[in-house]
C-alpha cells in the first residue's frame, strides 16, 4: 500500500502525520518505510534523530526527488506500507506519486488561506485518476484549534463538501505541542505520555488501514 501525504500549501502538518502514521504502524507490526521527497527533509531528519537515539522499532527512510513513481513501485514490492512525505506545493514529486498511490491524505488547516488551496488539489486528483482510477483521496483537518468554542472546524467541514474528488476524513488532528516535541525527539506520539494525541493517531490509523492485530 502506498500512502501519499501531500498538500498544496506548506506548514499544514504533513511530516507530523506521515511520521506518526509510520511509527504507529511499525508498533503494530507493519513493515513500513518512509519516502521523503521534500527538499526540507523533515522526515529524513526525524529518522536520523530516532536512529541516533537507538529508538525501536526502526523505520527506514528513503530520500528521492523528481519522478518518484518507479521508486514507489519498487518500495511497494518490498514493504507492506510506503508512506510518502511530499513537499507543500504542486510538484513533480507529488504528481508522479499520485499516479501510483493507493491513498492520498491531504492535510489542511481550518483557515481561509489553506482552504483556498483545495480547488487546485481537487483538480490534481481528477487528473491523477485519469491514470490511477483506484486512487482514494481524503482531506484531513490538521492543526485544528483545540478550543471547542472555535467554529473553524465546522466551517471547514461545510466548505469541504464542495469538492467532488476529496472525501473529508472523520479524524481531526488538533494543534498540540506534543506533536512538535515528538517530531524533534525522533518519536511518535504513540511513544509519549499524551493519551489525547495518541488517540487521534489511533483514530486516523483505524480510519484508513486494516490491521490484522
Amino acid at each position: 500500500m502506498i500512502v501519499l501525504v501531500a498538500a498544496e500549501k506548506g506548514g499544514v502538518g504533513k511530516s507530523t502525520i506521515a511520521s506518526n502514521l509510520a511509527i504507529h504502524l511499525a508498533h503494530s507490526g507493519v513493515d513500513v518505510v518512509l519516502l521523503d521527497t521534500d527538499a526540507q527533509a523533515t522526515c529524513a531528519r526525524f529518522v536520523e534523530r530516532r536512529d541516533e537515539a537507538a529508538i525501536q522499532p526502526h523505520v527506514p527512510c528513503v530520500q528521492r526527488t523528481g519522478e518518484v513513481s518507479a521508486t514507489l513501485r519498487d518500495l511497494a514490492r518490498r514493504y507492506e506500507v510506503v508512506i510518502v512525505d511530499a513537499g507543500g506545493r504542486d510538484s513533480r514529486e507529488m504528481r508522479s506519486a499520485m499516479v501510483v498511490a493507493n491513498l492520498l491524505l491531504t492535510p489542511v488547516r481550518a483557515s481561509q488561506a489553506d482552504l483556498e488551496t483545495l480547488p487546485k488539489v481537487n483538480e490534481l486528483i481528477h487528473l491523477a485518476r485519469g491514470l490511477n482510477p483506484e486512487l482514494k483521496a481524503s482531506a484531513v483537518l490538521s492543526m485544528a484549534p483545540s478550543n471547542p468554542t472555535i467554529r473553524e472546524v465546522e466551517e471547514a467541514r461545510e466548505l469541504l463538501t464542495e469538492f467532488d474528488q476529496l472525501k473529508l476524513a472523520d479524524t481531526v488532528i488538533r494543534e498540540r505541542k506534543v506533536y512538535r516535541d515528538a517530531l524533534l525527539g525522533g518519536k511518535g506520539v504513540v511513544e509519549l505520555d499524551n493519551a489525547t494525541a495518541r488517540a487521534e493517531i489511533q483514530l486516523l490509523v483505524d480510519e484508513f488501514f486494516e490491521l490484522s492485530n
